[in-house]
């Protein structure tokens, strides 16, 4: 017969767990307080959110991502039934967002139904601009990377092009529900190795290749067909804060970054500093500092030198 006893039994027998849920609850009732005025509203659901935008992402590119199935004849009626679906599923969410800030700020003037509506509304109103710069974008990705072979290609497989995809959609969520915009980001991210803020404002014709472990951050400005490769990371320099150290927001902080650049693997611009039209930044470079159009800027070059008697101190 067995010694080992059932792991259930054995769990129950080392630990209390009673107390370390009244703990837990303790905490959490106390972290609650400090944040609301009253009981917590409900939160958005990051589930939820990332399953609209994936609808949405099929109703933008049906013959992609909608059914396998789906003929030619009833894609509008797809795409119809699938936008009506998400943008109410994304109206409820974007009430539980609206109706937390308005927890957390304390202003009751927030007419939170009636602005949800106008969000969506003006949402809704931007997906077909959405769609254009998407096409632009792949058809910068099919001209920028000799390995591609199709336009269909790019829109199935590269993790630039789904990261963009999401990044626009977030984009246009930014100014009114930044928690929502935030989830699509973050799962983005870890769908993809990209990481874009959906604060940053991208211009058209937007290509990364590659990707993995490219950052743009919040405030960033880039401009119209830029390509970036993997590892480049567009941050921010320092963070200011007030005389009691607490961290300023919303100022700008990343780099502008003008039409026409290139920036290689690895590269890591910091501050903000405005890279001109034109330029090329190589690999591995590290910039702090304001380029003019139409540079070349590369990694300074290695020089082997001897120094004798004490030269060089």
């Amino acid at each position: 017969m067995s010694t080992l006893r059932e792991p259930q039994r054995q769990v129950e027998e080392d630990l209390d767990l009673a107390d370390i849920v009244v703990h837990l609850r303790g905490l959490r009732t106390a972290s609650q307080k400090s944040r609301y005025r009253g009981a917590p509203p409900p939160l958005p659901s990051r589930e939820i959110i990332v399953d609209l935008v994936d609808a949405l992402v099929s109703a933008l590119y049906p013959r992609h991502f909608g059914p396998a199935d789906l003929a030619a004849k009833d894609v509008d009626a797809f795409v119809t039934r699938t936008l009506d679906s998400a943008l109410h599923a994304l109206h409820r969410q974007v009430e539980l967002e609206l109706a937390l800030a308005k927890e957390w700020r304390g202003d009751n003037r927030i007419d939170t139904p009636l602005r949800a509506g106008d969000l969506v509304t003006e949402f809704a109103a931007g997906l077909s601009r959405v769609r254009a710069l998407l096409d632009k974008d792949v058809r910068a990705a099919f001209e920028g990377d000799p390995s591609a072979r199709s336009i269909d290609e790019i829109v199935f497989c590269f993790p630039g092009f789904a990261a963009i995809i999401r990044h626009r959609l977030a984009h246009q969520l930014q100014v009114g529900v930044t928690m929502i915009a935030r989830i699509i980001a973050e799962h983005a991210h870890s769908e993809t190795g990209i990481d874009i803020h959906p604060g940053a404002e991208i211009g058209e014709g937007f290509f990364i290749d590659h990707g993995t472990g490219v950052v743009i951050g919040e405030t960033a400005v880039i401009g119209r067909s830029v390509r970036l490769y993997q590892m480049v990371t567009l941050g921010a320099k320092r963070f200011e804060a007030d005389a009691s150290g607490v961290l300023a927001k919303n100022y700008p902080r990343h780099p502008i970054v003008e039409d026409d650049v290139v920036i290689y693997a690895g590269a890591t611009v910091l501050g903000r500093v405005t890279i001109g039209k034109g330029s090329s930044i190589g690999g591995n470079v590290w910039l702090t500092r304001d380029v003019p159009p139409g540079s070349n800027i590369t990694q300074a070059k290695a020089r082997n030198e001897s120094f004798d008697d004490g030269g060089g101190i």
